[in-house]
């Protein structure tokens, strides 16, 4: 019977024994449905609690609780002082008081460990000649392995640390990577100086799967539709890295570093590579965001050399290139000739999906990953996702 579980171990063999009761595809009602709903909810309260999503910064909760409430900037003037000020907040030339966050929480009800988050710039300013060496997360990269350093090397040179680890990994200009050209799809602000070593790494992870040079087909829907019907395969994701690599684009797994939010990037070149965080270890995750980050190197890759960086959970418009991205990312997955809302409305059951996902070849999780999010209705199809299948199907992979 599921309980709840404790440690990283309980949750590996919860993992395993949600994957051993899946393919029975028990019936609602019967003890194996009870034990299978019981795994995924102590499954779902553990990741929840190991694996948060970050606060939100300070401006975003501010300008969300003003759309939720309907509340104008006038409004904000008891909480800040004047029209000006709360003009200067909201457009971050502004740190908030301490008398501004007591009132904006007493007032507004937003959280106060929101509110006094130290908020770094998501832009290098226009004025700043130097790249500052000293906010590289070195502490972090250590803690990750990345470096090796003493607790007293980290204290107390940080900054040459981080000179001594981008030269090491043949990143002889972080100040390129830092002010480069990027999109960056993100309802909250990144930590510039943290993705700029999170690229550093996932370029030099790259450089270590000896790419060739020139690939032998171009990145497009048809080469994008070939990749997702590897999604059928037991080891999907390391045939798609594999099948990548052949062709000249390079897949790299590294988690995000802290405050920056990450599921994907895609940095176009010569040699594309495209960096996933797997901040869910789920099939459909893994897909759609592969597709996406290809379709950015299809639509976008000879536009310019320039970046993106995405995170896919961001409310509100995205740029229209990431329009276009999702766009060819559904069809990559599953072709618009073959969805509409007649069939997606008649995908009623497991054995519904997983019969579509048969006649179009790609895994279950796809269609259920899709029908998920167009109806907004999370709680369906959750069993048919591949939690935990991803770092699985990749393991000692060198990814």
């Amino acid at each position: 019977m599921a309980r709840v579980i404790h440690n990283d171990i309980e949750y590996r063999e919860a993992l395993s024994a949600l994957d051993r009761l899946l393919p029975l595809d028990p019936e609602d009602g019967t003890p194996e449905a009870d034990e299978l709903d019981l795994l995924a909810l102590v499954i779902e309260v553990y990741e929840k609690e190991h694996f948060p999503v970050a606060l939100p910064e300070p401006i975003d909760a501010i300008r969300f609780r003003m759309e939720q409430s309907g509340l104008g900037q006038r409004d904000l003037v008891p909480y800040i002082g004047s029209r000006s000020k709360v003009s200067e907040v909201l457009s971050g030339s502004r740190p908030l008081t301490l008398s501004m966050i007591r009132a904006l929480h007493e007032g507004l009800a937003i959280p106060a460990e929101v509110l006094i988050q130290r908020t770094p710039s998501s832009e290098p300013d226009s004025g700043v000649e130097h790249f500052d060496w000293q906010r590289i997360p070195v502490k972090e990269m250590a803690r990750r392995g990345w470096l090796t350093a003493t607790p007293k090397e980290i204290d107390g040179n940080p900054g040459e640390l981080a000179r001594r680890w981008f030269r090491s990994v043949g990143q002889t200009r972080p100040a390129a990577l830092f002010r480069g050209s990027r999109t960056t799809r993100s309802a909250r602000e990144m930590d510039r100086y943290a993705l700029t070593a999170w690229t550093a790494r996932v370029l030099q992870l790259a450089a270590e799967q000896r790419v060739p040079k020139a690939h032998p087909v171009p990145v497009d829907v048809q080469f994008m539709t070939e990749v997702a019907h590897l999604s059928v395969l037991e080891n999907g994701p390391a045939a798609a890295r594999d099948y990548l690599v052949k062709h000249g684009v390079a897949l790299v797994v590294e988690p995000h570093l802290p405050r920056t939010y990450l599921d994907g990037a895609a940095l176009p070149g010569d040699t594309p590579v495209i960096g996933l965080t797997l901040r869910h270890d789920r099939l459909d995750n893994f897909w759609f965001t592969l597709m996406h980050e290809l379709a950015h190197v299809a639509l976008h890759g000879e536009a310019d050399d320039g970046a993106y960086y995405d995170d896919l959970e961001a409310a509100g418009e995205p740029d229209a290139r990431e329009c276009e991205a999702d766009a060819l990312a559904a069809d990559a997955l599953i072709p618009t000739g073959s969805w509409n809302a007649r069939v997606s409305e008649s995908l009623r059951s497991t054995a519904d999906v997983e019969a579509f996902a048969r006649s179009i070849r790609v895994h279950p999780s796809v269609v259920a990953g899709r029908l998920r999010h167009e109806s907004g209705d999370y709680r369906k199809f959750s069993r048919m996702l591949g939690h935990g299948r991803v770092r699985e199907a990749l393991a000692g992979c060198g990814t």
